[in-house]
């Protein structure tokens, strides 16, 4: 059968596709929300096919967010679905993975799953997949959610911050890992040693130094030094959530030349913020593990230069306005940045000479290879979805927390100046946001991809 003829051609002057960037015309099949082709800028246009003429504006393929705290149900008043996909497809994703927690119930078993999905079904601005929970207890429940869609499995070595996800003891990720890898899944981790913690001084009143101090580094990598060990002797796929210490690069690039399989992500707000700017009492910049010195940011981002680390996700951690008290001992830790991540990367990336198509490794192709949806995501290239961003990489805009499609619109980027605004955010063909402004939901729910 042929293949369906194009109905849409996006022209750009600049299109990041796997190969570079260049000018072309990007033919889509609205059929079935493909891309048909990625032609030469002058190529004819087919007959009945419709023009968007993007000019110099950039397009990117659809940026994919693995780290997203969706809260819903259960702590809607959190964030939710709905309010999660609007930030989402204003910020240039079409592809997010929500995480399964602080979720009521969490995702550890599939009944629970399917809970979350009929939530999200309903209210889902971009594709949506899910990550399952290994927790004390649910290791006959793995398998089951395996089967079920999702694309991994997260735990945490240390409590996470809501009773109803505990955390693993090392006999528990021993366990939860074997299993695992027994059907050749993945496990993400949130990789800090519980005991280095307790054993700092514990975090109280306004002083960002005092709670610095109480997540030393050295607690990241003790963890992600028994997490190496332990997939190398189960010969295990683990993921390291949210590096803040670039310490442990060394430690983790040459696992990974020892064939451990071994990945790791990082976040915006560690390559965009630092210690040393913090003031005091603002806990909007909390988070854990938390944003470290200038010169542990630039060795994260020489981590990227590399290749060490492979890809750069929001870890979008949203709370009520008044779980953000002026004590960073008590306040709630998460950054909400959904909606601004890429502009924020972009404007310190393109200050530190890196360009937009490195960019898309980090931010589309990147996490769409570790959760498997690489041959429906994470690029301009014939046969994958037709999800792009279109980017004005130049343009600033300073950011109004009133503005952000958040539910809560406290974040640590008020009043930040970023360069790249987004103008459009296209899913399988169809604009699903204008400049900024959602249209209605039109996402669809994932599940983890077989392969050939």
């Amino acid at each position: 059968m042929a293949d369906p003829e194009p109905e849409l051609v996006l022209r750009s002057t600049h299109v990041v596709t796997p190969e570079g960037p260049r000018a072309a015309s990007v033919a889509v099949s609205l059929a079935t929300g493909t891309i048909a082709a990625v032609l030469p800028y002058d190529a004819p246009v087919p007959p009945r096919a419709r023009i968007e003429e993007l000019g110099d504006d950039v397009l990117l393929p659809g940026l994919v967010d693995t780290h997203v705290h969706v809260n819903d149900p259960g702590r809607t008043e959190w964030e939710g679905f709905g309010s999660a996909t609007r930030a989402a497809a204003a910020g240039g994703i079409t592809t997010l993975v929500d995480m399964p927690l602080n979720s009521i119930p969490p995702t550890t078993t599939v009944e629970a799953l399917e809970i979350k999905r009929a939530v999200a079904r309903r209210a889902a601005h971009v594709d949506v997949g899910f990550w399952g929970g290994a927790v004390p207890g649910n290791a006959a429940d793995l398998k089951p959610l395996h089967d079920a869609g999702v694309l991994g499995f997260k735990c945490f070595l240390l409590p996470s911050g809501v009773d109803e996800f505990p955390q693993l003891t090392p006999a528990g990720l021993h366990s939860a890992l074997r299993e695992i890898a027994g059907f050749g899944g993945l496990l993400i981790v949130h990789a800090e040693d519980p005991h280095l913690i307790e054993g700092a001084p514990a975090p109280s009143g306004p002083a960002y130094a005092d709670f610095l101090a109480s997540r030393p580094r050295d607690a990241e990598n003790r963890a992600i030094e028994r997490l190496v060990e332990l997939a190398r002797e189960l010969d295990a796929r683990v993921h390291i959530l949210h590096l803040s210490s670039a310490e442990a690069l060394p430690l983790i690039a040459a696992a990974r030349s020892d064939g451990v399989r071994v990945t790791v992500e990082t976040c915006p707000h560690f390559l965009t913020l630092t210690a040393e700017e913090v003031p005091d009492g603002a806990t909007e910049f909390k988070c854990c593990p938390p944003i470290r010195e200038a010169a542990n940011q630039d060795a994260l981002w020489q981590g990227l230069a590399d290749g060490t680390i492979d890809c750069v996700v929001s870890d979008h951690s949203p709370c009520t306005a008044d779980l953000k008290t002026g004590d960073f001992g008590g306040a709630w830790g998460g950054i909400s940045s959904l909606q601004l991540g890429l502009s924020a990367v972009w404007t310190e990336a393109r200050r530190r000479g890196h360009t937009l198509h490195d960019v898309v490794r980090w931010m589309s192709a990147g996490p769409a290879a570790l959760v498997g949806l690489d041959r429906l995501k994470g690029a301009v290239a014939a046969g994958h979805d037709a999800d792009f961003a279109v980017l004005a990489p130049d343009e600033t805009f300073t950011v109004d927390p009133t503005a952000l499609h958040h539910r809560n619109q406290v974040t640590a980027y008020a009043g930040r100046t970023l360069h790249g605004v987004v103008r459009s955010t296209w899913l399988r063909g169809r604009k699903i946001a204008d400049h900024g402004i959602p249209t209605e939901p039109t996402g669809r729910l994932l599940e983890r991809q077989l392969r050939a």
